[in-house]
């Protein structure tokens, strides 16, 4: 296997480790010592990866944002029309978040996501930020007139920010809250929130 290879290897076992022992051991359990013995790599290679624990959790934050928002981003990619592209973003992210609960726990609660001002470069991997992806997403419905002409920011908090707060408060409180309903209630509300 060649030195790439082995490297990439071993990146993934620490990823996947770390996030099993989030799953399973929460906040308090998520220790480097933890994810060393779970993974069966050595500290030192952790550290060679990822500079610190601080900079694997922020990593893992990356995977888990890029896991997220590629399968909502993908779906409101093949939408047509605005208003369907929206109904498949929060479908998707929601469904997403009920289908993965480890990943959505780990993004929605870990407080390793305050790490992202400081690590943000880490975090967001090799991919540009996801948030901007979603204007850009939304920015050809908007030249078309289908989406009201918000700046970019302010449209990603109009579209994003409900559905994650609904993954979030869902994962806290699963009784609260029905997925399969917020997102028909969701899909709905936002639209008329940035339709022109």
């Amino acid at each position: 296997m060649a030195k790439q290879s082995r490297g990439e290897a071993t990146v993934d076992r620490l990823l996947t480790a770390a996030l099993e022992v989030f799953a399973t051991s929460g906040q308090a359990g998520f220790t480097v010592n933890a994810v060393t013995r779970a993974s069966g790599v050595s500290l030192g290679s952790l550290y060679h990866h990822f500079g610190s624990f601080d900079g694997l959790a922020a990593a893992l934050y990356g995977r888990c944002l890029e896991q997220t928002y590629g399968a909502a981003l993908g779906a409101l990619s093949r939408a047509r029309t605005a208003r369907t592209g929206i109904r498949a973003m929060v479908t998707t992210y929601l469904r997403f978040s009920q289908e993965h609960p480890d990943i959505a726990r780990y993004l929605h609660g870990s407080a390793y996501s305050s790490y992202l001002a400081v690590d943000a470069d880490r975090a967001r991997g090799a991919e540009p930020d996801h948030f901007p992806r979603v204007a850009d997403q939304l920015r050809r419905w908007v030249d078309s007139g289908e989406i009201a002409p918000l700046p970019g920011p302010l449209l990603e908090v109009l579209v994003v920010g409900p559905v994650a707060v609904a993954a979030h408060r869902w994962l806290a409180t699963p009784e609260d809250i029905d997925l399969a309903q917020a997102a028909r209630v969701l899909s709905d509300r936002i639209w008329r929130s940035v339709q022109a």
